[in-house]
C-alpha cells in the first residue's frame, strides 16, 4: 500500500467523523468508503456502527482491548522519524470510533442504561489518553490535568447527559438505579433535588452520593499523607532506642578514637536522632460557598476538612453559606452528612459566615482561615474585604480559594483577586493539590 493511498483513507475516516459530529444522518458515500477501508486494514465493521458500545466491540473482539489502551497517550505514538503510514490508518479508525462514541451524544430524554454505556465509553477514551477510567472526570479528585481541558470537556458532556436523565423516575427502580456511576455532575443534581426525594429514590441517592464521597476521600487522604505533619521538637531529648541510633553521627563523632594498631574504631559516646514533632494545636476553619456557581468546590472541601479533621492535633471547624450561614462543624468528620445537610444554590452574603467565623479563633497564630467562593458578593464586598483584613491583622493566616477542582477552571471576582494579591494573599485555585500543600504548610 502506497503513502499516498493510506492518506487517503485515513482522511476518509476524519471527514466521515466530523460529518457524523455534526449531523446524525448518515453521508452515503462516506459511509461506503469508510466500510471500504475498515474492511481492507481487517477491523470489524462494527466500529462504524454508533450504536455499538466500546465494551461491545473489545466483548466480541478481545484483541482489539489492548489497542485502545493507550492509544492516544504521547507515549505511545510513533516518532515522527518513524512512520508507519498502515499504522496510522488502523489508529485513526480506532481513535474515531472513541470520540464519535463519547462526543456525539444527541439530543432529548436520557436512560440510565444510556448514562451508563455513555460512562463507560468515556472510561475507554480516557484508558486511551493513557489514564484511569474515570480521572479526567473526577473534579477535585487528584486528576491528571491542571488545565481545563479533556477532563473540563468530558465533565460537561456527562452533566449534559445526566440533566436530560428522569432522574427521580431512575432512583425509583433499583435495577436502574444500580446502572448508574457516581460523578460531580450526578451527584450534584443528587444534592440540588434531594429534598423532593423520598423513600426508596432518596435511599438510591444516599448510596450513591456515600460512593462517590468514599471514592474522592481515597484519593485525597492519599495526597495529604505524603507529607508528614509537624516540625521536629528539639527541645525534647531523643529516646535512647536502637532504632533512633544515628549511625553516621556516631562513627563522625568518634573517628578520633580509631585505633590503627587494633583496627577498630572505639566508641564512647552514641548519638541519637530527635524524632518528637512539636504537637502545637492547629485550628482550621473552613469558610465554604454553597451558591449555586460553587458546587464543586462545595463538594471536594467538604471531604478534604473531613480528612483534615481526622488528623491528630488538628481541630477544624467547617461554615457553609449562602445568603445564611450555616455551622457544620458537627458532622465535619462526616462529608456524607454534611452534603446532606447543604442547600445548594442561592445568592452570597460574607459578612454573615465571617461573623459566624470570627468568634471560632481563639489564639490567631495557630488559626488558618481557608475561604472558598467566587468572592461575588453584590453590594457587600467592602464590608467582607474589610473583615478579611481585620482577621489577617490578628495574625490568623487566611486562605483565599477560589476553585478546588482538577480542571482548574474557575472565576473570581478580579475587585477580590487584586485585592488579594496586594494584600499577600493570592487567591489559590486549579488543582485541589495546590490547596492540600497551602494546609500541609501551615500544619507543619
Amino acid at each position: 500500500m502506497t503513502v499516498d493511498a493510506d492518506f487517503n483513507r485515513r482522511q476518509v475516516i476524519y471527514w466521515r467523523l466530523i460529518a457524523r459530529l455534526f449531523s446524525r444522518e448518515e453521508q452515503g458515500t462516506l459511509e461506503a468508503a469508510s466500510l471500504a477501508v475498515i474492511e481492507d486494514i481487517g477491523l470489524p465493521a462494527a466500529l462504524l456502527d454508533p450504536s455499538v458500545s466500546i465494551d461491545n466491540i473489545v466483548q466480541r473482539f478481545p484483541d482489539l482491548a489492548k489497542e485502545f489502551d493507550g492509544l492516544m497517550a504521547a507515549e505511545s505514538l510513533p516518532a515522527a522519524d518513524v512512520r508507519d503510514t498502515a499504522d496510522e490508518v488502523r489508529r485513526a479508525a480506532l481513535a474515531a470510533k472513541l470520540l464519535l462514541n463519547v462526543f456525539e451524544t444527541g439530543s432529548g430524554a436520557v436512560s440510565a442504561t444510556q448514562l451508563a454505556r455513555w460512562q463507560s465509553d468515556a472510561g475507554w477514551l480516557e484508558r486511551a489518553l493513557g489514564e484511569e477510567p474515570g480521572s479526567l472526570r473526577r473534579q477535585g479528585a487528584g486528576g491528571a490535568s491542571d488545565g481545563p481541558g479533556m477532563g473540563g470537556t468530558l465533565g460537561e458532556l456527562e452533566g449534559d447527559l445526566v440533566s436530560r436523565m428522569q432522574l427521580r423516575e431512575v432512583l425509583a427502580d433499583p435495577k436502574l438505579a444500580a446502572q448508574l456511576t457516581p460523578s460531580m455532575s450526578l451527584i450534584e443534581q443528587l444534592l440540588r433535588d434531594k429534598s423532593n426525594l423520598s423513600g426508596l429514590a432518596l435511599a438510591n441517592a444516599k448510596s450513591l452520593i456515600r460512593r462517590f464521597v468514599d471514592e474522592v476521600a481515597a484519593v485525597l487522604r492519599t495526597q495529604v499523607e505524603r507529607t508528614a505533619t509537624g516540625k521536629i521538637d528539639r527541645s525534647v531529648p531523643p529516646k535512647r532506642v536502637f532504632r533512633n541510633l544515628d549511625l553516621d553521627r556516631t562513627i563522625w563523632k568518634n573517628l578520633t578514637n580509631w585505633s590503627p594498631d587494633d583496627q577498630k574504631l572505639y566508641v564512647d559516646r552514641l548519638f541519637y536522632r530527635h524524632t518528637a514533632s512539636k504537637t502545637t494545636p492547629s485550628r482550621l476553619i473552613v469558610v465554604v460557598d454553597q451558591s449555586g456557581s460553587m458546587v464543586d468546590s462545595m463538594v471536594n472541601c467538604t471531604i478534604l476538612a473531613s480528612i483534615f479533621a481526622g488528623l491528630p492535633k488538628v481541630d477544624v471547624h467547617l461554615i457553609a453559606y449562602d445568603t445564611r450561614a450555616i455551622d457544620l462543624t458537627p458532622w465535619v468528620h462526616d462529608p456524607f452528612e454534611v452534603l446532606l445537610r447543604t442547600n445548594l444554590g442561592g445568592g452570597n452574603n460574607g459578612p454573615v459566615a465571617m461573623a459566624m467565623a470570627r468568634p471560632k479563633i481563639a489564639e490567631p497564630a495557630n488559626t488558618a482561615m481557608v475561604w472558598i467562593s467566587d468572592f461575588y458578593e453584590f453590594g457587600a464586598s467592602q464590608p467582607l474585604y474589610d473583615s478579611i483584613v481585620a482577621v489577617q491583622r490578628s495574625g490568623v493566616r487566611f486562605i483565599p480559594v477560589g476553585s478546588v477542582t482538577s480542571s482548574g477552571q474557575n472565576i473570581v471576582n478580579p475587585w477580590f483577586r487584586q485585592r488579594f494579591k496586594d494584600l499577600g494573599t493570592p487567591v489559590v485555585s486549579g488543582h485541589i493539590r495546590k490547596l492540600v500543600f497551602e494546609l500541609k504548610n501551615f500544619l507543619a
